[in-house]
């Protein structure tokens, strides 16, 4: 028998050098071999702020932020405190039946920020929360379709994941939900031929698409609200990745003057510790589904308004208002696009920067010289968006920042920092990618043989 270890840091401490082995044997050993093949398995010990360490005490900077998770940095100390305060305090947590203090007044707090809408549903997640969302909308309008945007990510459960395009996603898991069409990002006129029928339920939208960071132009969200309008469809704004500060607004769509029927929200929300989401909605949608008594639990979810849950939402809001983070957002992200925007003209595999606020996506592109052109033919050939993981790599190792990729077979590497990251912050990025980028207009060069090597063990792999 094991004997009770409530310290966690001493259990993690005693077996952190067993982590690979462990995933391997219990978890997911591919993701292990991805990990090793390019030199990302550092063993991260500590997180603190904007900042990662490894085994060697090595400090990163972290552009990755958990997929967005962490607006407020990691192990931020409000945060803790606030979660402690719960565990001190004998809450009487998730008691069914009795209402949650704590959730109504994060609630109250995020309807604040949203004058509009009126009410507040909470889940445990961003997929979660989209289910929520294909729920009510059908339930309030009586209609079965749904329409999303080709290249859109709104996550991996069933539903969701029917309004997700990427099929490297679906393949292997199909069929989806019925009644669920795609059109192109920025096409209106695709827009009004799908809800023209009057049988669609909602419009659901990433103001800003997370995978590839595609910007909307000036027209379309607001054409698109008034489209939904004129049909009867509701228009669903997914800020589970563009919300909560992220673009230099507390959401989104606020930059296009929009005002979405349903708004929803998760990772940052977090602070990266207790999963949570939120549906924000009009109250006559939401009187649609818990239109009487016998249907007041009509749609729920066991875990979704725990005490931790809802005050970690509470210290999230606490700390990007009193840090003002969003503002921050708006400020660095300018400078920072600015930085890297300048760099496009003096290297041509650099094809844009783009984003709104921390949210920023530089894109590369095929090079015009010979050298590098058939350089860049072959990884294509061997694996499309292979070059961006060549960026990513050495402003891994080299650089200690820690980025990623944005979306499988994509040209842009997108850069998701916590709110919280300073000017020196940014100094070091650009360095970081002049450098990196520099480098990878040397042919022959260490980022092509990196390159070499990683198309090898795809053909090794493959066969």
């Amino acid at each position: 028998m094991h004997s009770p270890n409530p310290d966690m840091s001493q259990l993690f401490a005693d077996r952190q050098a067993q982590r690979s082995a462990l995933h391997n044997r219990y978890l997911n050993e591919q993701f292990v071999r991805v990990l090793k093949t390019i030199g990302y398995d550092v063993g991260f010990q500590k997180g603190q702020g904007q900042y990662l360490y490894d085994r060697e005490g090595a400090r990163y900077l972290d552009l990755l932020s958990g997929f967005g998770v962490f607006a407020i940095g990691r192990n931020h100390p409000v945060m803790r405190e606030a979660l402690k305060s719960v565990l001190d305090a004998d809450l009487p947590n998730l008691v069914q039946f009795d209402v949650s203090t704590l959730a109504g007044v994060l609630a109250e707090r995020l309807l604040k920020y949203v004058p509009y809408l009126d009410k507040a549903f909470f889940a445990n997640s961003g997929a979660e929360c989209v289910e929520a969302a294909i729920k009510f909308a059908r339930g309030a309008t009586g209609r079965p379709g749904i329409v999303y945007c080709a290249h859109g990510y709104h996550g991996l459960t069933y539903g969701a994941l029917s309004l997700t395009g990427d099929s490297n996603f679906r393949t292997g898991f199909e069929p989806l939900l019925p009644g669920c069409t795609s059109i192109p990002f920025n096409d209106l006129a695709a827009l009004e031929k799908a809800l023209a029928s009057r049988e669609v339920a909602a419009f659901v939208v990433e103001p800003i698409q997370g995978k590839g960071v595609n910007m909307p132009t000036d027209e379309f969200l607001p054409g698109a609200a008034a489209l939904c309008k004129k049909y009867g469809t509701l228009f669903v704004a997914d800020e589970i990745q563009t919300g909560m500060g992220r673009t230099g607004r507390f959401l989104a769509v606020e930059h296009w003057n929009v005002e979405p029927d349903m708004v929803l929200l998760s990772k940052s929300l977090s602070g990266g510790h207790v999963p949570v989401g939120a549906v924000l909605t009009r109250k006559g949608i939401f009187d649609k589904i818990f239109n009487q008594m016998d249907r007041a639990v009509v749609h729920g979810s066991t875990f979704s308004k725990n005490d931790l849950a809802m005050a970690a939402g509470i210290a999230t809001l606490d700390v990007m208002e009193s840090e003002k983070l969003i503002e921050s957002a708006a400020k660095r992200g300018a400078e920072l696009r600015l930085a890297l925007t300048r760099m496009v003209p003096g290297y041509e595999l650099m094809k844009e920067v783009r984003g709104k606020g921390l949210m920023i996506g530089v894109e590369f592109g095929p090079p015009k010289s010979l050298r590098l052109k058939a350089s860049w033919n072959v990884l294509e050939a061997a694996n499309k968006g292979l070059f961006c993981q060549l960026i990513t790599v050495p402003l891994f190792k080299d650089h200690k920042i820690l980025t990623q990729v944005a979306g499988h077979g994509s040209h842009t590497i997108k850069l998701l920092p916590p709110l919280t990251i300073t000017e020196e912050d940014c100094n070091w990025i650009e360095r970081a990618f002049d450098d990196v980028i520099a480098g990878s207009h040397k042919v022959p060069g260490a980022i092509w043989s990196l390159g070499k090597t990683l198309v090898d063990n795809a053909v090794r792999r493959s066969a």
